[in-house]
């Protein structure tokens, strides 16, 4: 990082499946190390991505609680730093084991329930506007997103792009209570700090346009949709 202006930190975790093999602990070794070592550099500036959930009531949920552990610790660094926490990513909605390939979709929000999303091509455009823009943005933790969906919303969206009816609904109790992962998941989304709240008109104001969910699944999205209708037997990957 010697002779660097600007470091963007962003650490693989747990919560992306073994075969990353991280642990809580490296993800927060990987994170608090790379924000000590710009300090050293003299690095100008810090952008840390986190998650929506993050702050300082713990979630239970270790992938979460890593990321609350790291932007305590940019904080007490002298280093000029921006924490960004996005909301889920669209691309996560793609993960095979979802359904789509039986004419089904499942996933967390309830039918009316609100969740907001973001493309991650969009996190890119946020990270480069705030370099370009330190005054305002240093010291800053902002919660970002680009869309807002609904259950209701995701199977009209789902539908209309792949031309024929895919019915939504959450994930069963049943399976829920099978699964401690998915149930603690679901409990976060229930009491909105996974469901984001996210100003999405403020920050097209700073950065610009983002893409909703129905241009991603147009667009960017197009070939992880496509992938997902055929995906047969995929078992759910949400870790």
């Amino acid at each position: 990082m010697s002779g660097v202006y600007g470091v963007f930190s962003v650490q693989p975790s747990s919560g992306q499946g073994e075969v990353y093999g991280v642990t809580d602990e490296q993800e927060v070794r990987y994170g608090t190390t790379i924000a000590d070592i710009a300090a050293e550099c003299g690095v100008e500036h810090l952008v840390y991505t986190s998650v929506n959930a993050a702050g300082p009531e713990k979630t239970g949920m270790g992938h979460f609680d890593s990321k609350s552990e790291i932007e305590a610790h940019i904080r007490k660094l002298d280093l000029k730093s921006t924490i960004i926490r996005p909301a889920g990513f669209m691309e996560l909605l793609m993960l095979p084991g979802m359904g789509l390939d039986k004419g089904y979709f499942l996933s967390f929000v309830r039918p009316d329930q609100t969740a907001q999303v973001i493309a991650v091509q969009d996190i890119g455009r946020i990270v480069a506007g705030i370099f370009q823009n330190p005054d305002r943005f240093v010291g800053e933790t902002i919660e970002i997103a680009g869309d807002e969906i609904t259950g209701q919303r995701l199977q009209d969206s789902l539908s209309r792009a792949a031309g024929k009816p895919i019915a939504y609904s959450r994930f069963p109790d049943s399976l829920l209570r099978q699964n401690s992962f998915l149930d603690r998941l679901a409990e976060l989304f229930d009491d909105g700090r996974l469901a984001g709240h996210a100003d999405i008109p403020r920050l097209e104001q700073d950065f610009g346009k983002f893409l909703s969910f129905d241009e991603w699944l147009a667009g960017p999205g197009k070939p992880l949709f496509e992938a997902a209708l055929v995906a047969e037997n995929a078992p759910i990957a949400l870790r």
